[in-house]
């Protein structure tokens, strides 16, 4: 049962966010309405700039660190064109405060710089990372999907895959028209469905949206590591994670799906007020960490 401050923070995102993005025709309203800092940075995670991979960034560390070290690579949303490091810190800075020591690439945002760049920087900051030592991989949205392409990437090229994954609300089908991209068209708090289609083209100016580097659903996905999906009941995107952790459980990938009632798009961020965020950065902090534990044990 969802609680009652999910019913409270949909109708908020529904007038702040879905109102102002409207059909997400202007990168640059996009960016205003994704750049404000809406919570605040958790007062458990320290924040420093850095470089992996020759791809700038941030690193979020736990201010209080006990235990064996947890390495988590994060890859922030923003529908490919808009956000940073620093406008999830609310997600990336909640995790650190569970014990990860968090890497968050600055990859590079389209119209300025389309498909492939940020497949190119999501990669080459996840070979760096890797050859540092053993870690996990995660993401929303947008950035759900360059962690699973990166993944991709990997298991292809011979470099040292994640322990697990977790991704929250990602965009797995850039060729999705039914479904929940249809049914949940008057129900998601925070995107008209019309958007997504507007924001292909920025990101793949000219380039196959069936290409697995696009859609990741369309790719082979045996071999990849445990995979964590949170996404919420409402969300024209729901689809996108449901269908893809029913390939990847078909092709003999560890799956732990859930779909959470009411909550709005990438609802994690709101984790000081909403119990459901609290529930899921702490389901996927206890994920990732039964695996990564592994490689010290």
């Amino acid at each position: 049962m969802a609680s009652l401050r999910a019913y409270l923070a949909s109708y908020m995102v529904r007038r702040n966010v879905r109102n102002r993005l409207g059909t997400m025709g202007d990168v640059a309203q996009i960016r205003a309405v994704f750049g404000g800092r809406s919570f605040p940075d958790p007062a458990g995670a320290a924040y420093e700039p850095g470089t992996v991979g020759g791809v700038p960034g941030e690193w979020v560390r736990p201010r209080r660190a006990a235990g064996p070290e947890c390495r988590l690579l994060y890859l922030h949303g923003g529908g490919f064109v808009a956000c940073s490091p620093t406008t999830h810190r609310p997600v990336t800075g909640a995790l650190a405060e569970r014990g990860f020591t968090v890497f968050a690439p600055d990859y590079r945002l389209a119209p300025e710089h389309p498909f492939p760049a940020a497949v190119e920087d999501a990669c080459a900051a996840w070979s760096a990372f890797a050859a540092e030592g053993p870690g996990c991989i995660a993401g929303d949205s947008a950035g759900g999907n360059l962690a699973l392409v990166a993944m991709l990437a990997a298991r292809d090229r011979g470099v040292s895959m994640p322990m697990a994954a977790a991704l929250f609300s990602p965009v797995t089908d850039f060729l999705a028209a039914d479904g929940s991209r249809v049914t949940n068209a008057g129900r998601d708090a925070m995107f008209d469905p019309r958007a997504l289609v507007k924001l292909g083209p920025m990101y793949l100016s000219g380039a196959d949206a069936a290409d697995p580097r696009v859609s990741p659903l369309n790719a082979d996905l045996a071999g990849l590591p445990p995979l964590l999906f949170h996404v919420g009941e409402r969300e024209i995107l729901r689809d996108d994670a449901v269908r893809m952790a029913e390939k990847a459980r078909a092709a003999g990938v560890t799956v732990s799906l859930e779909v959470f009632p009411v909550v709005t798009h990438v609802w994690q961020f709101a984790h000081s007020m909403l119990p459901e965020a609290r529930r899921s950065l702490d389901g996927a902090a206890v994920f990732l960490k039964a695996h990564c534990l592994k490689a010290h044990a």
